[in-house]
Parts: C-alpha cells; sequence; structure tokens
C-alpha cells in the first residue's frame, strides 16, 4: 500500500480506491474514472499518487487539439527525461507510445481536465478504447498502464461511461470525489465551536479549497468573528470568494444563458423548490424550465429531491456558496461592488439566517441522520429524506425535515425508522413533539411500520424543561443539540 503523504487532509477512502487501482498486478491496461465538482482536490490527489508512483500526470487546457497534443508530448518528454518533445502525429500515436514504455510495475497515467481534451478532439474516448482494447485480456495484452482520466464537468464526465459511449463497459474504478462531510469540514478549518462551524458551513460547505486558495486561511476566531468574517471574506470584493457563486455557473460548458439559470437557482433559493415555484418565480411557463433544470442537476448545481411520503419532489442547491450567493449577494451586487460589505451584511444578516441558515442546517440534519446516527435508527437505514403528511382533520400538512425509512421490501409495510424536526433559531418545546407524535399516528393509519419510530427534534438553539423532562422519560424521543451533531457528546 502505497501511503497516504501528510499534507492530504482525510481523504483516506478516495486514496485506498486510487491506490488499489493504481497497483493491480493485471498484466493489462487499467481504465479508472475520477470526477466531482470543481474545488474538491481531485488534482491534489491524483498529482500526490502520481507523485507517489512515479506516474505521468498531464492536466489539459482550452485549446485545439494539435496544440493540446504538442503539449501532451512535451510534457511526458519531461516525465521520461528527453531533452526534446515527442512530436506525435496524432492521439493513437501519442496513446500507442505511452503504452509501450518500458513498464517493470503498474505506472499512472492521469489525464486531468479530461473534458477539455474531448472538446478540442472528439475521437478521443474511441481511441482510448481501442488502444486499451488492444492491451487486453482478450489480446493478451501485458502493459501495466494504469490509465486515470479526471474532470469537473460533470455533465461530460457522466456521458463518458453512460449508454452506447465508446468507454462503457471498460472502467475498473469508477471514483466520484466529494465536498467533505460537516465533521470533517469543521476539523478541516480547526474549528472547535459547532455552531460556528454550522455557520461557516452554510457558506463554503465541504469545499477544501476555500479555506486557503480563497480566503488565504483567514478562518474566524469565534463565533462572536463570524460577522467581521464573513464580511472581510466571502463579502469583501478583494478576495477570491466573492465572485466564486458567479464562477461556478460560468464554468459549466453546457449553459448558454446564465441569465435564465441565475434565475432558476435564485427561486431555488428564495425556498420555491418545487417545477410549478420555480417557473412561476421567474414568470416562465413550467414546460420552459425542463431543459435548464435538467442541465443545472446534470453539473450537479442542483439536486432533486423525492418527498418520503407523497410522489412530489423539490430542488435543492447542492452548493452553499451558490446559495449564499443567490440570497445575500446578487440583491445587493451594486453595493457589494462599490465596497459597503458591512452594511449589506447588517442589513442581510436576518436574511441570511432564515433564507439559507435554516434550510441548510435542516440539510446537515439529514446528513447527520445518514452517517452518524445508525446506532439509534435500528433496523437499517434505506432513505432519509424531508417528507409531508396531510392531517385530514385540519386539511393541513405537516412538515417533516428529517424522516428516515427503512430499507423497502416487497410485501412488507415500510418501516418509519424516524420523524424529525429541525429548528436553527428556536427553542423547541412539547409543541414541535406533538406534531411528530401526530404525523406518526398518520403515517401508522396509512400502513406504514411505526413500531419503532424515533422521535428526534434537532436544534440550533436548544429544548426547553419541558420536552428535555419528556426525552428522559421516553426513550423513544430523541433530542440533538448542535454539539451532538458534532459528535462533540453522545447522542444518549
Amino acid at each position: 500500500m502505497v501511503e497516504k503523504p501528510d499534507h492530504i487532509f482525510d481523504r483516506e477512502w478516495e486514496w485506498e480506491s486510487l491506490v488499489s487501482f493504481a497497483t493491480g498486478t493485471q498484466a493489462e491496461v487499467a481504465f479508472g474514472v475520477v470526477s466531482g465538482r470543481r474545488r474538491q482536490g481531485k488534482t491534489f490527489l491524483l498529482k500526490a499518487l502520481a507523485e507517489a508512483m512515479g506516474g505521468f500526470y498531464f492536466e489539459a487546457v482550452e485549446g485545439t487539439s494539435i496544440e493540446l497534443l504538442r503539449l501532451f508530448g512535451m510534457s511526458l518528454a519531461r516525465h521520461t527525461g528527453s531533452p526534446v518533445g515527442y512530436p506525435f502525429a496524432d492521439w493513437r500515436d501519442a496513446l500507442t507510445f505511452f503504452f509501450s514504455l518500458p513498464q517493470d510495475r503498474p505506472l499512472p497515467l492521469v489525464i486531468d481536465e479530461f473534458p477539455y481534451l474531448m472538446k478540442a478532439e472528439p475521437a478521443l474516448p474511441s481511441i482510448l478504447k481501442q488502444e486499451i482494447d488492444l492491451r487486453g485480456r482478450a489480446h493478451r495484452g501485458s502493459s501495466l498502464a494504469r490509465v486515470l482520466i479526471c474532470g469537473s464537468a460533470l455533465s461530460v464526465m457522466g456521458k463518458i461511461l453512460s449508454g452506447q459511449a465508446p468507454l462503457r463497459g471498460r472502467a475498473r474504478l469508477e471514483l466520484v470525489v466529494q465536498p467533505l462531510g460537516f465533521r470533517e469540514a469543521a476539523a478541516f478549518w480547526g474549528i472547535s465551536d459547532p455552531r460556528l462551524a454550522a455557520l461557516v458551513h452554510a457558506i463554503v460547505g465541504g469545499t477544501p479549497a476555500y479555506r486557503d486558495e480563497f480566503v488565504a486561511g483567514d478562518l474566524p476566531a469565534s463565533p462572536e468573528d463570524f460577522d467581521d468574517w464573513a464580511v472581510r471574506t466571502v463579502l469583501n470584493r478583494r478576495t477570491s470568494l466573492f465572485r466564486e457563486g458567479r464562477y461556478l455557473l460560468a464554468e459549466e460548458t453546457d449553459i448558454r444563458d446564465p441569465a435564465l439559470y441565475h434565475s432558476v437557482l435564485a427561486a431555488v433559493a428564495e425556498g420555491n423548490g418545487t417545477w410549478g415555484g420555480i417557473a412561476g418565480h421567474i414568470g416562465y411557463k413550467s414546460s420552459d424550465i425542463a431543459h435548464p433544470l435538467h442541465v443545472l442537476e446534470g453539473c450537479g448545481l442542483l439536486a432533486k429531491e423525492k418527498d418520503a411520503f407523497k410522489s412530489a419532489s423539490q430542488y435543492r442547491i447542492t452548493e452553499p456558496v451558490i446559495s449564499f450567493y443567490q440570497a445575500v449577494m446578487r440583491p445587493e451586487w451594486t453595493d457589494l461592488g462599490l465596497g459597503y460589505a458591512r452594511e449589506v451584511w447588517d442589513r442581510s444578516r436576518q436574511r441570511f439566517l432564515s433564507k439559507v441558515m435554516g434550510p441548510h442546517f435542516e440539510t446537515l440534519c439529514r446528513e447527520f441522520a445518514t452517517r452518524h446516527a445508525r446506532e439509534v435508527f435500528e433496523g437499517g437505514v434505506g432513505e432519509v429524506a424531508a417528507g409531508t403528511v396531510v392531517d385530514p382533520s385540519t386539511r393541513k400538512q405537516i412538515e417533516v425535515d428529517v424522516a428516515v425509512l427503512g430499507p423497502a421490501y416487497p410485501n412488507e409495510a415500510r418501516a418509519v425508522r424516524s420523524l424529525g424536526e429541525a429548528k436553527w433559531d428556536k427553542v423547541m418545546g412539547l409543541r414541535h413533539l406533538q406534531r411528530l407524535r401526530r404525523a406518526r399516528d398518520l403515517l401508522a393509519a396509512k400502513g406504514y411500520d411505526t413500531s419503532g419510530t424515533v422521535l428526534a427534534c434537532y436544534s440550533g438553539a436548544g429544548f426547553d424543561a419541558d420536552l428535555t423532562a419528556e426525552a428522559r422519560r421516553d426513550d423513544r424521543v430523541l433530542l440533538v443539540d448542535l454539539p451532538a451533531l458534532y459528535g462533540m457528546r453522545p447522542l444518549r
């Protein structure tokens, strides 16, 4: 096993996956795909892998096929120690040469930003497929090359192995590098206060690059410093983070009309998560927003989340910095551009708490239920989502922020492991618990198995004495405050 370098934080599973692929002993070419949203550290991981194993790393740029072929030849010459670049005739020639290099051990070939190469040379996936097949088991190949392609354009990378794509069925590794989990992000930022960690996560999420490259290591010193930190970083027109919410959208190659896409994202940030709600907010017909919604889903900026109890769905912005930009910065862009960050924050802070922090806290609670509370939700977790339960007696809907369902088995009642309500800035009491109990009873009447349902209250502000006493009496009532959410105290 190749040791993970000390300068790589966390990412044990990703590193183990890459090393296991790259050190495979099969005497034939192996092919893998690495993808993920921008700024997550994919390049960091792949460069470290290539350096640790003496492999070849090439990062493509935007350009013509001839230019990129020349750059590839120059980079490979430096890797092999040749004083001059290799004058490859075409990409087949380049790949044939690389695969024929003397190899006494597995050798990684990493091509980063592969979508740029595909744009310049659309036939490259077919060429790569043919060259891999020629050195595969069917042709008794003997190459130890380990080919890894990587890209951030998720809409492009997702098509490489799908449908009738040339490389479909060839990949031995398909690795998606996700943002750090909220607990890992707090550790990465060196934040020990859970309230501060949640506030910071609502702006920068779990994207590693934002800590050093974008805010130059400027860390909030305490919860009291959070407001000043926001003013001097994300709202500061001199920092790279200031325009990140705009640039993430502009970097997507499938987006032709940025104004429309910004409007769609703004609608979601305002709380309009349904198809009809988005269309109504921006003044379009529902049929006219199908394409932008599909594109935003494809590039990983929107997620479509199914209601746990109804045949309905809500859209959610996946990148916190975009939610913050759309809800707080975009309406105030003129004043922010003039440097009035403090004034903008003073009048926008409450909007941040309601439009950004509240929904984001619900997302953190669902991640907590998915990853960190399995010992409480006995019997296995099949799905975690928000849900809506209709109360026919009042003709009102009960919103369940964190619904944990068991696995779905044929001809068996679906088990409801937990029903939860999340409040960021409200002290929770018995009325919140009563609402969850009512939802549980209604679901039982509909045929769900609620015999072991845990009723969970998640709060960023705490719980009153009556609710705390009820939780001590009833072991099916779970109270999750910020220290418990971040693993700083046990759940029970």
